[in-house]
């Protein structure tokens, strides 16, 4: 079984069975390099947007713009997920994130550059990454066997996360000594080297979601089928939630480091890498404990410390006091994040994966953002902190109450049974 196979006694037995595939080593490298990009541009697009506007509605707009896209996109992406070559759409999607990469340094450069602008190549990036997201998440399975898939799910979160400390480091340091066109244009080399790896990829087959049907029909089809999984179903609510409630704060950053912290560029660089550092150690622990059996425990009480650790960030204005809790939300953010995923790629039909994984992914893309802009919104009134702590508290009561029925939702999402198997049947050999 799954658990028993994945029980290591050192870091290199526990990663050994992801990287002992040659497709998933590919991956990684190239995917980490792109990451570092992405990050990269992240930071320099929320410092560019502050710049232009000083203002904190915007810093949730142009969230909206990169992460929104996906709640109308992602019944066609999972759709493509499950009946395309996941490899192609991703070759596809990177080449038209290099040329916004490219297109956006070029405005820099030239001063041509405007917040509208600014809004709408972000939007065009937005639509790129939410056709790209459901073939990432979904291609993982597609890379290793089932017994690899939680070490190579934990892999690829530490990549994710190396990426989020190395490439806002990266940001700061190329945005105070060259320019922010500079970090554009690094970010477009980035998506050449990982279109790069996704071409040297071998024999990587398409997973059919079945004969050909109406897209919003496929998409009904797996909403349908979440909605009625008893273990899918409520991880995805309590997430769905505490998304919007929290994970947004990333996004209000520029604001903070400048307005609350009176640190700037620099602050800003600090604080997304000490998200980031906590994210890798996160991702760490997690990779050192590959097996399903307690994960449901674990995401719900992690996503009770990140409401916790994010109310402490709101409650201080002196940096260095933030920063403690800024990392302990980056890592429980990540043991978090791996576990659901975990727990929903081993549960899910492989014929449904892309497209409950689209669903996961908007969840998970759109949340943020939706809450980054409502407390962007507000803080015009009430300030960044108080939108934030509001957010926090609500997540915190529902934490509070999904944590009662943790004991019948974990059976049926840490089976060992093959994730072919039929969801209502998956709890019976539970352990």
């Amino acid at each position: 079984m799954a658990s028993n196979r994945l029980r290591p006694a050192s870091w290199f037995g526990t990663v050994a069975p992801a990287f002992a595939h040659r497709n998933y080593r590919i991956y990684v490298a190239g995917n980490a390099v792109g990451l570092t990009g992405t990050w990269l541009q992240r930071v320099s697009v929320g410092w560019l947007a502050w710049t232009l506007t000083h203002s904190g509605a915007w810093l949730g707009i142009m969230s909206m713009a990169e992460f929104f896209p996906v709640v109308f996109l992602s019944p066609l992406a999972g759709v493509l997920a499950d009946r395309r070559n996941q490899v192609s759409v991703i070759r596809t999607t990177q080449v038209v994130g290099g040329l916004q990469a490219s297109l956006l340094a070029l405005l820099v450069y030239t001063d041509a550059i405007s917040i509208e602008s600014l809004f709408a190549l972000t939007l065009l990036l937005g639509i790129t990454n939410s056709f790209a997201q459901p073939s990432r998440l979904a291609l993982i399975s597609n890379l290793v066997d089932r017994a690899a898939l939680p070490s190579a799910l934990a892999i690829n979160s530490i990549v994710f996360n190396s990426a989020r400390f190395i490439g806002p480091a990266i940001a700061g340091v190329v945005i105070a000594h060259a320019s922010v066109g500079a970090a554009f244009a690094l970010n477009a080399a980035t998506y050449l080297i990982f279109f790069t790896a996704m071409t040297s990829l071998r024999h990587v087959a398409a997973l059919s979601g079945g004969a050909v049907r109406n897209v919003l029909k496929a998409s009904a089809e797996a909403y349908l089928y979440v909605s009625r999984h008893p273990g899918i179903a409520p991880m995805l609510l309590l997430f769905t939630v505490t998304t919007i409630g929290t994970r947004g704060y990333v996004e209000l950053f520029p604001g903070f480091a400048d307005d609350v912290f009176g640190r700037g560029a620099a602050g800003l660089s600090v604080l997304v890498s000490t998200v980031g550092l906590g994210a890798i150690c996160g991702g760490a622990w997690m990779l050192l404990r590959p097996g399903l059996t307690g994960l449901t425990g674990l995401v719900l009480g992690n996503t009770l410390v990140i409401s916790l650790a994010i109310l402490a960030f709101t409650a201080t204005d002196q940096f260095y006091l933030a920063l403690p809790f800024v990392f302990i939300a980056g890592a429980a953010m990540v043991i978090t994040g791996v576990g659901a995923q975990t727990l929903i790629q081993a549960s899910v039909e492989p014929q449904m994966r892309g497209r409950v994984m689209a669903l996961y992914g908007m969840i998970f893309r759109a949340g943020p953002a939706l809450g980054a802009v409502l407390m962007g919104s507000l803080s015009g009134r009430f300030g960044l902190r108080l939108p934030l702590a509001v957010g926090a508290l609500i997540s915190v009561a529902v934490c509070s109450l999904t944590w009662a029925r943790q004991r019948r939702v974990a059976p049926l999402l840490e089976s060992e049974l093959p994730a072919g198997r039929p969801a209502n049947t998956a709890g019976k050999s539970a352990p």
